[in-house]
């Protein structure tokens, strides 16, 4: 499990003596739960997210035990570390939004024909419980030709789960090569 600390002081100063420290800064929220502004040691936080099995991971920050899930982060553009992350609690029986990742299988045919796979979306949002929370979506991209596209609409999810985008928007295509 992920130890963190609870920071007493959240001042421009104190936030540079913790990064300076190796801790990278995060706020932890969540419906019906009082916001938390902790620091967990950069290099601990990077390999519980890298060994995590579900999209949902424990965290104990001073005395209170957390399930939660990566909202957001923000890298360092020059030295490509992490500065900050968000972390949004993952309540059993409480409906939340939360992003879940779009993973691709394959190799499309459409990439013999010239084509060249973008993806739009990496990341879907969705409106469920804690426990019915998807660890990822995998899309099947092998039998995608040039102009073909794979749309909101076509992912398919449980009736616990609610997609929030658009139905009409692009997840992934083949695009013709210039």
């Amino acid at each position: 499990m992920l130890q963190g600390i609870v920071r007493e002081s959240i001042t421009k100063k104190a936030t540079k003596e913790l990064r300076r420290n190796g801790y990278l800064i995060a706020n932890i929220y969540g419906k019906g739960v009082e916001n938390i502004n902790a620091a967990f040691k950069e290099n601990e936080f990077i390999k519980a997210v890298r060994n995590k099995t579900t999209l949902a991971f424990p965290v104990k920050v001073g005395d209170q035990e957390l399930n939660v899930v990566i909202q957001e982060y923000q890298k360092d553009p020059v030295k490509s570390k992490f500065v900050h992350v968000d972390l949004r609690v993952a309540l059993h029986g409480v409906l939340s939004k939360y992003l879940v990742p779009v993973l691709l299988t394959g190799t499309p045919k459409g990439l013999k024909d010239k084509g060249v796979l973008a993806q739009s979306k990496k990341r879907l949002t969705v409106k469920c419980t804690a426990e019915n929370l998807p660890d990822n979506f995998t899309l099947d991209v092998s039998d995608l030709g040039v102009g073909d596209t794979i749309l909101v609409r076509d992912v398919k999810v449980n009736d616990n789960i609610k997609l929030m985008d658009e139905d009409r928007i692009s997840i992934v295509g083949v695009i013709k090569a210039k």
